[in-house]
């Protein structure tokens, strides 16, 4: 159904009704769960991605299978026959909201935020792939939400599950860098995983029998349908995705999840080649500034994607690969991967430092994400990338797509939720909702 008006609601109404008036009641689940029983999980998105995050899943009972696009569902859909199967996860929450304890979300990121509130609001559980959100607003709205309805949450950064991450993470956090004073991160995205610099695509293509291209586009401004956004390219384009920095920024910030309080930066500059006003730049540089904070002092963090890697002089010994995080302190220097496995500038060896094992540890990493989302969804501890961890990253990544789109160095009001120095940019913190897809 092709609609092309939009509807916004003011950012004062919105966040209103982000600090407690909900506007889908809060519905109880069963009984918590005893550590041996199942959970009646719900996939929204089960092609792609999805398909991954369901096959973790598999020792919990999939009840329901949620995809626009049934043709790329299709091996989940083989894989759980006893589950329903639906196009609409609204419709889905409509008649089996009383049945399911738990969803996984593993959609594009502009819909990511829908299902999500929607499930809080039914008193489900969430794990949600990264970005959490598809901008600040929501990612503030939804970590709020969730923490207030008490719902067992993770983010898809399965990253920081890695014993080698979690070995890093422990000594960092027993001193071993001294005080963190700056943080560099780079990907080779988006290269050639998929291309950014675009204009919008041109062309009447029929939409494909297997797509429900009006569900696809959701919450978006709609567009025609076009073979250039799915099933994978949406990435590169602002409506859909985030760009190289959203795809892989929350997993490139493990390191700092687990160690400090990345959270509210006070300004953030960014410089890129290539951006259009349909999506993001080809390679970018983006610097964000972080305040004193009790127990932690001001710091700064670098990111930069699509070839572009820090200086070579501040880790000399070591080639940079590909992806990677520098974190250096008064101290010391450690290099590491997204998924750990690090090494310090000075030379010493981590079994020389002591640095207790309070993190735990674990074999299948992967598999340890979703099942410490298991535990806590059953009354365990909270999960090691909840909301209230991965909602604060989250933000701090849309920030820097946000001084990208700006074209200026913005200064952050945390607090208010706003941009102070460039009205413009606040554009860009919310998003307006297609007609039917309003809150």
């Amino acid at each position: 159904m092709k609609d092309s008006t939009l509807s916004r609601r003011s950012f004062l109404k919105r966040a209103s009704w982000a600090s407690g008036a909900a506007t889908f009641p809060f519905v109880s689940t069963r009984n918590v769960l005893g550590t041996n029983e199942r959970l009646n999980i719900a996939g929204i998105g089960s092609g792609g991605k999805g398909k991954a995050d369901l096959t973790f899943c598999e020792s919990q009972n999939i009840v329901a299978l949620v995809d626009i696009d049934h043709q790329r569902a299709t091996e989940m859909f083989e894989k759980f026959p006893q589950a329903k199967r639906y196009k609409d996860y609204r419709v889905m929450f409509d008649e089996m909201t009383d049945k399911i304890d738990a969803v996984t979300i593993s959609t594009p990121d502009h819909m990511h935020f829908h299902p999500a509130i929607r499930a809080v609001h039914s008193n489900k559980h969430v794990f949600c792939q990264k970005p959490l959100t598809h901008t600040v607003w929501e990612a503030r709205t939804l970590t709020q939400a969730a923490h207030k309805a008490g719902v067992a949450t993770q983010m898809g950064n399965q990253g920081i599950s890695s014993p080698k991450m979690r070995r890093d993470a422990e000594v960092v956090k027993a001193g071993a860098l001294g005080e963190i004073k700056e943080m560099h991160c780079w990907t080779n995205r988006p290269g050639r995983y998929w291309k950014q610099g675009l204009e919008r695509p041109k062309g009447n293509h029929p939409v494909p029998n297997h797509i429900d291209w009006d569900l696809w586009i959701g919450c978006a401004p709609w567009r025609p349908y076009n073979p250039a956004y799915h099933p994978f390219n949406w990435r590169a384009y602002w409506d859909f995705g985030t760009g190289a920095i959203g795809d892989m920024g929350c997993h490139l910030l493990n390191l700092a999840s687990l160690t400090m309080d990345i959270r509210d930066p006070s300004k953030i500059v960014a410089s890129g080649v290539g951006q259009t006003h349909e999506t993001g730049p080809t390679e970018s540089h983006i610097v964000w500034d972080f305040p004193d904070r009790p127990g932690q002092s001001a710091f700064k963090f670098h990111w930069y994607d699509g070839g572009r890697k820090p200086s070579q002089d501040l880790f000399p010994q070591a080639a940079f690969d590909t992806n990677g995080i520098l974190m250096i302190g008064t101290d010391d220097t450690m290099l590491t991967h997204y998924s750990g496995g690090g090494e310090l500038m000075s030379g010493r060896r981590y079994r020389d430092i002591n640095a207790p094992r309070i993190l735990g540890e674990c074999e299948d990493w992967h598999q340890c994400h979703y099942d410490d989302w298991f535990n806590a969804c059953k009354g365990g501890k909270t999960a090691l990338s909840s909301f209230d961890k991965a909602g604060p990253i989250t933000e701090v990544v849309l920030l820097g797509q946000v001084a990208m789109r700006a074209g200026t160095e913005i200064e952050w009001d945390a607090s208010n939720m706003k941009v102070t120095n460039n009205k413009k940019a606040n554009k860009y913190i919310s998003t307006e909702y297609r007609k039917g897809w309003e809150i």
